[in-house]
């Protein structure tokens, strides 16, 4: 487990597929010291954007956010990433892969949670695929014209991160350093076909 700061937690593989397994979400919830059920909802690699009011499935969307103190939002990567946003009155969620950072899925999320009288302040990003390993063809390359590093392999790649703090500026923000292909410790599809997933829960401490 992975916890920048108080109310965030970006689970890695030993915890389980925290997506699927109950048990498994259960004992990473005791661990954290949050209630077991959390706010989640169905992604689709888009920028939709809901407010949990309580727990459960909210729906199709790629972005939650609360108001409430104690109710744990959620969503789950494993190559993708998970963006979180934080103020003192609320806290926000995206699920940003280079469909989202394109469709700009965090940019509407904080824009929805201003929407709601909340302002962040500061942001975490959570384990992703890394640009040493994010291999990607001419029509993803196209929509990434100015974040073209290399893979370590010489073949064009995106920094995924670079995109997202670009649209976090002026926020506070921490970034994972882990990448989720070449570190064995992370989920994830592209490397191995894994339909397990780690999941990135936020929470507004009481």
């Amino acid at each position: 487990m992975i916890q920048p700061r108080a109310g965030v937690a970006f689970s890695l593989a030993a915890a389980g597929d925290l997506r699927n397994d109950h048990a498994a979400r259960g004992r990473f919830s005791a661990e954290l010291g949050i209630p077991t059920s959390w706010a989640t909802v169905r992604q689709v690699h888009g920028s939709h954007v809901v407010e949990a009011t309580g727990a459960g499935d909210l729906g199709e969307a790629d972005a939650v956010f609360t108001l409430r103190p104690l109710l744990p939002v959620a969503v789950f990567t494993a190559d993708c990433a998970g963006v979180v946003l934080g103020a003192h009155n609320g806290i926000g969620i995206a699920h940003a892969g280079w469909r989202g950072a394109v469709g700009e899925v965090v940019p509407t999320l904080r824009a929805a949670m201003m929407e709601a009288g909340v302002v962040p302040g500061w942001a975490a990003i959570g384990p992703f695929i890394n640009s040493c390993c994010f291999e990607v063809g001419p029509e993803v390359a196209a929509l990434f014209e100015d974040n073209l590093p290399t893979t370590s392999w010489g073949t064009v790649s995106v920094d995924l991160g670079r995109t997202l703090r670009g649209q976090l500026e002026g926020l506070e923000t921490w970034q994972s350093g882990l990448c989720t292909y070449h570190d064995r410790s992370a989920f994830s599809h592209r490397r191995d076909a894994s339909p397990a997933r780690m999941a990135t829960v936020a929470w507004l401490p009481a």
